[in-house]
């Protein structure tokens, strides 16, 4: 959520005290959810055994054309509708890849992931569809509107900390202790490859796709999507797209290492916070984002008010990011085709209290 806008050094030195004090044999034979290096092409043939594997258990949501918030100009722009997903957002897809990937002593332990919001529900959905325990660590600030749609999912909440890096420190002690697989958000090749399969779909659904603007926090959605479009379409250009105010991945791959990088507050609160030490995410994303943009909080609020008044729509400040850094540029993208992704629909109370006022 909002305070999961942290700056970047908090995660970093509470990570390291964190796996200081593990006992090394339990760790030893914990099982890890990140994953060794992958190349762009080796991911893509991840994502393409992804969509094979998750097809049964995902929606394939549909791309619709948005002519209206374009009165009079060149681009034709669609949206792919992620925010009609199972759960609300696109984080059903790498979490049910992920437990689909797992061997059956793995799942037969059971998962643990960390998250106030979207990932925990993909997580808790993807573990109830396939048959397995799941349990997810929040902080003592998640809604309790989002805490019962996770158990709704029949997965078992645990309460940890004042913020979801918190959370996150406990959960992956417990998945080390408990020798349980603990599914990352984004540092993952599973993950991102499951992400990835949103492309199979637009790439199927359009003849043609000029520009795909996608936004990022930890890389593992544009990652996947960008590796495989690369793979079969390289003429089309990944544009990564960040808030001013939460910009970890984009100042690190501009470094060509992981950065600390302080954070603010914004509404995109699904892509705030800070990038793993080591995140697979890095490497992927320097070689698939073509262009990167940034938009404002301001801006951000107004492409939120927008699309609700033109299509009755409440979309997410990430998904709302993706949109004005379009529209910030749409005068260059004259007589293509470009698609925004509309990553989710799962306003905080906190979000939607702001997307009121500023109504």
């Amino acid at each position: 959520m909002l305070s999961a806008a942290l700056p970047y050094f908090r995660l970093a030195s509470k990570l390291v005290a964190s796996l200081a004090s593990c006992d090394n044999k339990n760790m030893g034979n914990a099982p890890q959810s990140s994953s060794p290096s992958v190349s762009p092409t080796a991911l893509a043939k991840m994502v393409e055994e992804a969509a094979q594997r998750i097809r049964p258990f995902v929606t394939e949501t549909p791309v619709e054309a948005v002519p209206e918030l374009l009165p009079g100009r060149g681009p034709n722009l669609f949206f792919k509708l992620e925010n009609l997903q199972q759960t609300g957002s696109f984080k059903l897809r790498g979490a049910s890849n992920k437990i689909l990937s797992l061997s059956p002593e793995q799942a037969a332990r059971g998962v643990i992931a960390a998250s106030n919001g979207n990932h925990g529900l993909g997580v808790a959905a993807a573990a109830r569809r396939t048959g397995i325990a799941a349990e997810v660590y929040v902080s003592s600030h998640v809604s309790p509107a989002k805490a019962r749609r996770i158990e709704e999912y029949g997965a078992r909440i645990h309460r940890a900390g004042d913020d979801p890096l918190d959370a996150e420190l406990a959960a992956r002690a417990a998945a080390a202790q408990e020798g349980k697989i603990f599914i990352s958000p984004y540092n993952d090749a599973e993950v991102m490859a499951g992400q990835g399969t949103i492309a199979v779909e637009l790439l199927r659904q359009l003849q043609r796709v000029d520009a795909i603007f996608v936004a990022v926090g930890g890389g593992g959605l544009v990652g996947g999507i960008g590796a495989y479009v690369k793979h079969v379409s390289p003429q089309t250009q990944i544009v990564g797209c960040w808030p001013e105010n939460s910009r970890v991945l984009y100042e690190s791959m501009q470094a060509g290492r992981v950065l600390e990088v302080p954070e603010h507050p914004t509404l995109s609160e699904s892509t705030a916070g800070g990038l793993e030490p080591g995140s697979v995410t890095l490497e992927i994303c320097q070689n698939v984002i073509d262009r990167p943009l940034m938009v404002s909080e301001e801006e951000i609020l107004n492409v939120m008010q927008l699309v609700r008044a033109a299509r009755g729509w409440l979309i997410e400040g990430a998904a709302a990011v993706a949109v004005a850094a379009f529209l910030k540029h749409a005068h260059e993208y004259d007589g293509k085709t470009v698609v925004a992704l509309i990553c989710g629909g799962n306003l905080s109370p906190e979000v939607q209290r702001r997307l009121e006022a500023g109504s």
